[in-house]
């Protein structure tokens, strides 16, 4: 690859070039871990020849520092192993997050409203970007539905594993009797589909529905006709953006959302034995969740596929989530799958 940059016409393509370079870019990091690796565990290999030499107090001190260098490379191999994991065809790509309100009312879409900060600080902890394509308000409080692409190394590779429905306990803020309320919301994620892949949507399977765009967003936005809705005849997929001031932008944001989505119902369907989120998906209520969180009457957010739980909840809605992602990610792989993993409070 390093040899193709050196062909002349390699810069007439301006952003084909730019995409060979960030993938050069991504093996070598990939790669430059590992090497990084090996180099710093020949250097505890020459730390414990030194021991066996030392005497007194010289070998009590390297022996400190032997034990501080195994407990970093002890945590860089548990990087690398996570990173193994991530060998899916897109889990490098970005990855488009949808939240949806289900069972609960006015709770639920507060509880959507709250899952939408909660990643978008997941996102900020990990330094990933995020870029919101919509947002519907609720009709009291909270949020009906939102989308969001989150940008960055792997993304994909990592949201991945919160697809499915999430289920909130607590004691509702919109209840004067303080009784003690249950909520959903289903989280979908696909992910960025670039020219790479083709995906053809005639012209005649599309019903593009135009309307001016609400919320925050500044005067541009609000009173022009900028927001985009398609809706894919065939399957009934909707998709709306209105982020952009340009009507065009948002109608090309929108059809790449629709892509990803349309590609992903395909692999959904070729892989039908695999647990999906699309077409029949069921309810957004009961007995579908992946992940409870419990505020009243004790604290607890457990991840029923994984078995993983933790008493820090107000942690994990301020975006620390990698704890339910890498256990999700181990689990999945062969050596992991029948093992319980639990997590020491």
């Amino acid at each position: 690859m390093e040899a193709q940059m050196g062909v002349p016409t390699f810069w007439d393509n301006s952003e084909r070039a730019q995409k060979h370079i960030a993938k050069l870019n991504g093996l070598k990091r990939a790669i430059a871990g590992v090497v990084a690796f090996h180099r710093k565990l020949d250097d505890a290999t020459v730390m414990v020849e030194l021991i066996e030499t030392a005497t007194g107090a010289e070998k009590d001190q390297a022996g400190r520092e032997l034990s501080q260098t195994v407990d970093v490379l002890v945590a860089e191999l548990d990087q690398l192993e996570l990173a193994s994991f991530l060998s899916g065809q897109f889990d490098h790509n970005n990855a488009i997050l949808s939240i949806q309100a289900g069972a609960g009312g006015t709770e639920s879409c507060d509880w959507t409203d709250m899952l939408f900060r909660m990643y978008n600080r997941w996102a900020e902890r990990r330094g990933f970007g995020v870029e919101v394509q919509d947002v519907q308000a609720g009709d009291q409080a909270g949020i009906t539905k939102a989308t969001l692409v989150i940008k960055g190394e792997n993304a994909y590779g990592y949201v991945k594993a919160e697809r499915g429905v999430h289920r909130l306990v607590r004691i509702s803020p919109f209840d004067a009797n303080k009784r003690r309320h249950t909520s959903f919301a289903a989280v979908d994620v696909v992910a960025e589909i670039t020219e790479d892949i083709a995906i053809e949507i005639p012209e005649s399977e599309i019903r593009v529905d135009v309307y001016r765009s609400s919320g925050k967003g500044g005067q541009g936005v609000n009173t022009t006709d900028s927001a985009v809705r398609l809706t894919h005849l065939p399957t009934g997929m909707v998709v709306v953006c209105q982020n952009e001031r340009s009507q065009i932008k948002n109608r090309a944001s929108a059809m790449s959302v629709l892509k990803a989505r349309l590609y992903e119902k395909r692999l959904d369907e070729q892989r039908s034995e695999m647990e999906r989120f699309y077409g029949e998906k069921g309810e957004i209520g009961w007995g579908s969740q992946i992940r409870s969180y419990v505020l009243q009457p004790y604290q607890m957010v457990k991840d029923l596929r994984t078995g993983l739980s933790t008493s820090d909840t107000q942690g994990v809605l301020d975006g620390d989530l990698d704890r339910f992602i890498y256990a999700w990610l181990r689990a999945g792989q062969p050596q992991h799958r029948n093992k319980d993993i639990q997590m020491e409070e």
